[in-house]
């Protein structure tokens, strides 16, 4: 009991600090001062009359959304006396497996650097600085010679790598519609409510069943406690100036990224200026650089010229610590059908990645890791269809093969742009990513008299090759409550 308390006061001490640093916490303090002026502030009950004060004016519901934001996030309970490292991955294998990683990353784009002879970075002259300000808006319509540029790596390379370090293992139609709508009714009713409340914890409850098309974006933004404040566009604009004045080498692997993906997806390929513009700014932004703290990561650093292994020369690199990589692109384009203006855009995709999208790059045994996603994958097969798993793997076409670039993209770009969304709601409200996995094995499930036909790995993906049909809920719900028989 006393250790728990003893947790307890830790996490709240160290959620008091980080907010201290915030805009928020500039403006409860103003706040406070200016109620002073109030005449049913009284200096006797000084304490209660203020947070009466900041009950009543709203300012209550803003901190408490803080505070479940930073919750989110915090890294589990662990043992006092244990290291630092810990905390950003408690098993020495994994910290050993994503360290050789992160090696293996590094050494390829210092590679790709020395082959081009093109630096790191550069400041851009003058003109092409003027050039790109102009073109802000339009920089799908330019065409950048990308040949010589290859992806960094691809999820099938992640896979790979994983696998030898042996960390996967192997009534009546109308009254039916009626009933329907009165849900359907029932639930944007609830949902307006949830708004105007503006509370982060109703919010991520509510969308567990599903966001309404037209809340959905207010709702994301209400969970990742998103509020577009001038500051936060101001900060936005800054990031922008910064690739106007800049040029980094994993620019033109953003570039290269976008014209291989997202430009080439018939429900994407709208949003390509969109696109450039976050992951360009989302390279530059160094405040990215917080989630390190409980990411099994570490950013890349790189040195000034002519002082390589001098530490107090070392620079991260890129600014965020973030080297993109084949399919990085395809955590933005979904958001773009919720959200077109570019710093709001942008704040919802930083958010989302600093709190999920992370995980499904980086070696961690958290359980909504990519590991873990492997391993549960892999169970759920094993476990509900014992006679499909093992014919595919007599075969030489194992499972994860299939589903690994489905699940390390959140399934964006292989599933339609509606369901997508339907099981993005699902991750902000559990707050995890074990469900891609759930849907994954739900997936070979539907298609599994398909699959106990085919002969060999080539048939196996072809017959898994289009999953854009596919309605998620139904198709979770089907695997995970029908009868096992």
């Amino acid at each position: 009991m006393l250790q728990e308390e003893s947790d307890l006061s830790l996490v709240i001490a160290q959620i008091v600090q980080k907010l201290k640093g915030s805009n928020l916490y500039a403006q409860l303090e103003r706040q406070a001062w200016a109620s002073l002026q109030r005449p049913e502030i009284k200096l006797e009950s000084l304490k209660e009359d203020i947070k009466r004060f900041f009950k009543t004016s709203g300012w209550q519901k803003k901190l408490q959304n803080a505070v479940y934001s930073e919750l989110s996030v915090f890294p589990l309970p662990s043992h006092p006396a244990a290291p630092p490292e810990h905390l950003k991955e408690p098993l020495v294998y994994m910290r050993k497996a994503q360290g050789s990683w992160e090696k293996r990353i590094l050494k390829s784009l210092n590679s790709m650097c020395t082959e081009l002879s093109i630096p790191l970075a550069r400041k851009r002259p003058i003109g092409e600085q003027r050039e790109l300000l102009n073109k802000w808006n339009e920089m799908g319509t330019d065409e950048p010679d990308l040949s010589l540029f290859r992806p960094v790596y691809a999820p099938k390379d992640f896979l790979e790598f994983q696998d030898s370090f042996g960390l996967n293992p192997s009534s009546s139609e109308s009254e039916r519609h009626s009933r329907i709508e009165l849900f359907e009714n029932e639930h944007v009713r609830i949902g307006q409510k949830v708004l105007a409340e503006q509370d982060s914890a109703a919010a991520q409850q509510y969308v567990r069943q599903g966001s309404p098309t037209a809340l959905r974006a207010e709702l994301w933004a209400l969970i990742l406690n998103i509020s577009s404040q001038p500051e936060d566009i101001l900060y936005y604009e800054q990031l922008k100036t910064n690739v106007i004045q800049h040029d980094l080498l994993v620019d033109s692997l953003i570039y290269k990224d976008v014209k291989l993906t997202a430009s080439n997806d018939d429900y994407y390929f709208v949003f390509e200026d969109y696109l450039y513009q976050v992951l360009l700014c989302f390279s530059r932004d160094t405040s990215v650089l917080g989630h390190f703290a409980y990411n099994s990561a570490s950013p890349p650093k790189s040195y000034i010229r002519g002082k390589l292994g001098i530490e107090e020369y070392a620079v991260f690199y890129p600014p965020n610590g973030v080297i993109p990589f084949h399919g990085f692109s395809m955590y933005v384009a979904p958001l773009c059908f919720l959200y077109h203006e570019p710093s709001r855009l942008y704040q919802i995709f930083r958010e989302m990645y600093v709190r999920f999208f992370f995980r499904l790059h980086s070696i961690s045994s958290h359980p909504s890791g990519i590991v873990s996603l492997c391993l549960l994958f892999e169970t759920l097969l094993q476990t509900y269809l014992p006679q499909l798993f093992y014919h595919l793997r007599e075969i030489g076409a194992q499972p994860l093969r299939i589903s690994f670039k489905w699940m390390v993209r959140a399934f964006s770009g292989y599933l339609a742009t509606d369901q997508l969304l339907l099981l993005w709601d699902r991750i902000l409200g559990y707050n995890s990513l074990e469900i891609l996995a759930v849907l994954a094995a739900a997936v070979f499930a539907f298609r599994a008299v398909n699959l106990m036909e085919v002969t060999s790995l080539a048939a196996a993906e072809a017959v898994l090759a289009d999953i854009s049909t596919l309605k998620v809920m139904p198709l979770l719900q089907i695997f995970l409550f029908a009868t096992v028989t």
